[in-house]
Order: structure tokens, then C-alpha cells, then sequence
């Protein structure tokens, strides 16, 4: 099991050689140090390996265990079953020495059993098949690209995988679908890397949604709230411009932008 400490303690003061990538077994970080390292004498390489070392040092235990050593014996996240209040199953870490749900102390909503996709990737998802989950995830979407849970989980999926904007673009959808546990968005420990990016504080503020209306009143940007009767088109709007954004970004690729066009516009 990786030591951030040992971690962090490598970066600064072998940084510049990449040894701190080889510990957390980014092989391929690690040679491109070393590239650098050779065509730029250890410069470019001795700030970066500082900058990793602040990183390391100030990052939490569970971070660090989360990101690192996930593969190295952490349990992976399992989803709690609908709550109380009827909100849709969240994502959370399973604690250490818990077996994982089966299929005797963890039911399935009847609905669900009509979406194998959303079974099956919340099953990898408790696997930490990451990439396995948000696949199987998104094709659940294409049978119900209203439920809640799936934009939700895949959210958390995306997070976990650092592709921010994707995780900001399901929490957008999943708020304007009704999900209103802003609690679980502020706490849960698989939104982590979304909370700590600069325009979380923005987004919070927009009630977490990617856009907010506004008029323009003497020189101030006051929010305007919409008609009830425009609020879909407008949600529309928002996330066809959402969409395409993140495909000239690079960030989707055009079969996958095809495809959340179709679930939007179905």
C-alpha cells in the first residue's frame, strides 16, 4: 500500500527524476519526467516535482488512498438502497472489512430490473470499474434519460475519473430533473474532485446548475427567474449549448455528442 508521505517526501526531493510517479505506479508520468528531465536538465521537472510535493502534503489520507490505492486492496464505493425521503440510491465508500452488497441484504427497485444497464453499472461500480460503470450508465440513459440516480451516479463516476465537466454536466441534469439533496452534494466523498475545482463555489451559487439567467438592471446582474412555461425550453437550450461546448473541447467525441443530443431532445 502506497505512503502519501513517502509519496509527497520523493517528489521533493527526487521530483525532478519522476521517482514520485514511478511509487504511485504512473509508469508513464514517470518517463515523461524523465524525458524532461534530460532535454531540460532537470528544471522543468525540479518545479513540477515541487509543485506534486505541495499537492501530496496538503491532499487528505482518504484522497490519497481513493486515488492511489484503490487497486491495492481499498474497498471500492457501494450504493445505499432508496432513502427515506425517496431519493434515488447515492454512491458512497465502503468501509473496510464490510463485505460488499449482494443480492440478499441489497434489493434492486423492481423499475430498475427493466434497465439492465443501471444494474450492471452500479455492480462495476461497487467492482471500481470505473470506466466499465459510466459506460454501461450511459446506455442506461438511452432507455430513461430522466432518471435521476443514473445522471447522479454518473456524476460521481466522472469526478472519480477527474472529467470534471462531464461530472458538472450530470449534476446540472440531475438538479433540473428534480434532485434536490444539495446536503449529499456538499458531503459525498465521490464528488471530492468536483468541490475542490475554483467555479464550485459558482456553480453552488447557481443552485448547481451550469447557467443562470439574467437581466441587466442598471449596470447589475440580477437573476431572473424564468416562466414556468419556458423552463423546459430553456433547460433544453442550456444543455444542447452545453453540449456542444464540451464537444469542441474535445472533452466529447461526436458519437457521444450525437447521443446526449437524442436523449435531450427525445
Amino acid at each position: 500500500m502506497r505512503n502519501k508521505t513517502a509519496a509527497a517526501l520523493f517528489a521533493f526531493f527526487l521530483g525532478w527524476a519522476g521517482v514520485h510517479r514511478f511509487y504511485l505506479g504512473q509508469v508513464g508520468l514517470g518517463i515523461l519526467y524523465v524525458f524532461l528531465t534530460i532535454i531540460s536538465l532537470g528544471i522543468i521537472t525540479g518545479i513540477l516535482g515541487l509543485i506534486d510535493a505541495i499537492i501530496l502534503f496538503t491532499m487528505k489520507d482518504e484522497d490519497f488512498d481513493r486515488k492511489y490505492n484503490a487497486q491495492q486492496g481499498m474497498v471500492p464505493p457501494i450504493y445505499n438502497q432508496r432513502n427515506q425521503q425517496g431519493y434515488p440510491p447515492i454512491a458512497q465508500p465502503r468501509q473496510r472489512g464490510r463485505m460488499p452488497a449482494t443480492p440478499r441484504n441489497m434489493s434492486v427497485p423492481s423499475r430498475d430490473i427493466q434497465n439492465p444497464y443501471k444494474v450492471n453499472g452500479i455492480k462495476k461500480y461497487k467492482e471500481f470499474d470505473l470506466e466499465g460503470a459510466i459506460e454501461d450508465f450511459k446506455k442506461g440513459l438511452e432507455i430513461n434519460a430522466k432518471d435521476i440516480s443514473l445522471h447522479f451516479n454518473l456524476a460521481c463516476a466522472y469526478s472519480l475519473t477527474e472529467q470534471v465537466d462531464k461530472a458538472y454536466m450530470h449534476i446540472d441534469r440531475a438538479v433540473s430533473l428534480g434532485f434536490n439533496d444539495f446536503e449529499k452534494l456538499k458531503t459525498h466523498d465521490d464528488l471530492a474532485f468536483v468541490r475542490i475545482q475554483d467555479r464550485f463555489d459558482e456553480f453552488q451559487k447557481n443552485g448547481y446548475r451550469l447557467q443562470l439567467p439574467a437581466v441587466e438592471t442598471d449596470n447589475t446582474q440580477v437573476p431572473e427567474i424564468p416562466k414556468e412555461e419556458d423552463i423546459q425550453d430553456d433547460l433544453l437550450l442550456a444543455q444542447l449549448k452545453r453540449l456542444a461546448e464540451l464537444r469542441d473541447r474535445g472533452l466529447l467525441s461526436e458519437q457521444e455528442f450525437a447521443i446526449e443530443k437524442r436523449k435531450l431532445t427525445r
